[in-house]
């Protein structure tokens, strides 16, 4: 199964903005799929787990601001993120942790 993460972009101080990652089939059967971020000059970083049921865990400093969900139904899976920062500029990825590669991301632009 490809992923590929979409719909990022510039947002002001305290917007919020949805990603997508839309997956090339099935991920029903996929137990656990993450969303992950690198920021200029700094190391690829995960953001939020999500396993097949719902049941979620995120980066300390995120916890409260983002919130993943996926649905299975339509393969796809979200991450909402509320009261954005200048620090979330990112680029942000959607992989299932080990496998596969971690394609193009998508960039989120907070400015300062």
């Amino acid at each position: 199964v490809q992923l590929q993460a979409s719909g990022g972009g510039l947002v002001q101080p305290g917007g919020s903005l949805r990603l997508s990652c839309a997956a090339s089939g099935s991920i029903s059967d996929i137990l656990v799929m993450a969303w992950y971020r690198q920021a200029p000059g700094k190391q690829r970083e995960l953001v939020a787990l999500i396993t097949s049921d719902g049941s979620t865990n995120y980066a300390d400093s995120l916890k409260g601001r983002f919130i993943a969900s996926r649905d299975n139904a339509k393969n796809v899976m979200y991450l909402q993120m509320n009261s954005l920062k200048p620090e979330d500029t990112a680029v942000y990825y959607c992989k299932i942790p080990g496998f596969g590669s971690w394609g193009q991301g998508t960039l989120v632009t907070v400015p300062a």
